[in-house]
């Protein structure tokens, strides 16, 4: 790696990129299958960036979730096949991702269901976002083939067919307050609010069969509750408060809302309870660090997972992460500043910048220094050395060079997939891509 920039270093060691190879080895998760939970319960993984989920009933069928767009709910339908009896007497939104909600016209077609949801979901509207800024995408979309691995909860994220609204259906039937049963096609189901992920959030219990379905606030991977594209903290508290509701169910079955099932009832309750356990644990240590005056930057060295559950496979930093989780509650319970005086008006990027380039001598001072730590290894220095060149002259070709480099050697070693997309996206339009 790094040859665009002309450093050489000895190869690296191959447990250097132990956390790429985990990640790679996660795709597993997402590959193509229509699993059989239990009778009459069906679910489409690895078609889409979300699953789909299909209930037969008497008389017609029950569709969770419809998938990103029409073109993979096509290709779901003829997946079930058969499995898929007309007419489809209903659809509900787990919530308002597009992910798992612009395909709702094909599953429909022309059996005119019941398009059911929480009515939070029918006033809610799309996550704000960071505006693009240096070509970093947590979604890898515009990523070269060969570098792209996963996108942490999908295989890929609009790089075929992408995310639209165009096969949404607005919610016909909403239901206000924490729960409400309902009966379609013979099958009862409990659709309890259940905001996690996402404020509209509901769960699908169907108790006749042990199947829970929960959305989005359970995945194979630490949540994202403080996403790195920058949306609003998903407040921890609410989120553990679901899954405490969730586990008292006693379900056999958890079919999310990506990946592959949970099946067993020991094994739904024990992944259901850790997970609540991780987000509690987090919450809870940054709540006491910011109680006895621990800044961002030291809570993010210190609050850690316990052992037992920074091992559990259902925690692993695949999608969400620990760190962003840390500054994400700190800036929702105390804000921006850190209380260290100096940081009430820093100086701005551009002037710190050219003050360290008059310290070290030059531009091509600090791009020597920047040179050294990439060939050091010392990829994160590399970078930050990088960044005061560039504030002061945003142009500097050999500085984005060894920023690009420095960037790609930190993005091939993450585990979490949308740092690892932030990473090498970043470098890419470093490099004029």
């Amino acid at each position: 790696m790094g040859s665009s920039t002309g450093f050489a270093r000895p190869a690296a060691d191959p447990g250097e990129f132990a956390g790429r190879e985990r990640l790679r080895a996660s795709s597993a998760e997402f590959r193509k299958d229509v699993i059989e939970v239990t009778d009459g319960v069906f679910v489409a993984v690895g078609y889409s960036a979300s699953n789909v989920t299909l209930i037969r009933g008497e008389g017609g069928s029950i569709v969770i979730d419809t998938a990103a767009n029409p073109v993979d709910a096509r290709a779901i339908v003829e997946a079930f096949g058969e499995r898929l009896a007309r007419p489809v007497r209903a659809i509900v939104y787990t919530h308002n991702h597009p992910d798992h909600s612009g395909g709702a016209t094909v599953f429909a077609a022309d059996d005119a269901p019941e398009i059911i949801a929480h009515e939070t979901l029918a006033r809610s509207g799309p996550e704000f976002g960071r505006g693009a800024r240096g070509g970093g995408d947590a979604f890898g979309t515009a990523l070269p083939d060969d570098l792209f691995i996963n996108a942490g909860t999908q295989l890929e994220y609009g790089r075929v067919t992408p995310h639209t609204r165009e096969g949404f259906l607005p919610p016909t039937r909403v239901f206000r307050g924490e729960e409400e049963a309902v009966e379609v096609a013979g099958v009862e189901m409990r659709l309890i609010h259940t905001p996690g992920e996402s404020a509209e959030n509901i769960a699908v219990w169907i108790p006749a069969k042990g199947v829970l379905l929960p959305g989005d606030d359970f995945y194979k991977s630490y949540p994202n509750i403080s996403p790195l594209r920058g949306v609003r903290l998903r407040p921890p508290d609410k989120w553990v408060a679901s899954l405490e509701r969730m586990i008292g169910l006693g379900a056999e079955y958890l079919v999310q809302g990506h990946m592959r099932p949970v099946l067993g009832g020991e094994a739904v309750r024990e992944a259901l309870s850790a997970y609540r356990d991780g987000i509690r644990s987090i919450f809870e240590q940054t709540l006491a660090g910011i109680r006895a005056g621990r800044t961002p930057d030291e809570l993010v060295e210190e609050v850690r997972l316990p052992p037992n559950l920074a091992r559990h496979p259902y925690l692993q930093e695949y999608y969400g992460s620990v760190a962003w989780t840390v500054r994400g509650i700190y800036a929702d319970y105390v804000g921006w500043f850190d209380g260290n005086a100096t940081n009430i008006f820093p100086l701005s990027p551009a002037e710190r910048g050219a003050r360290m380039l008059e310290l070290v001598g030059s531009a091509g001072a600090m791009l020597e220094r920047a040179r050294e730590a990439l060939e050091a290894g010392s990829f994160q220095w590399a970078a930050e050395l990088a960044d005061f060149v560039l504030a002061a002259d945003a142009g500097n070709g050999e500085a984005r060079r060894l920023k690009a480099a420095a960037l790609t050697e930190l993005g091939e070693r993450q585990v979490n997939a949308t740092a690892r997309n932030y990473y090498l996206t970043s470098a890419h339009f470093l490099l004029g891509g």
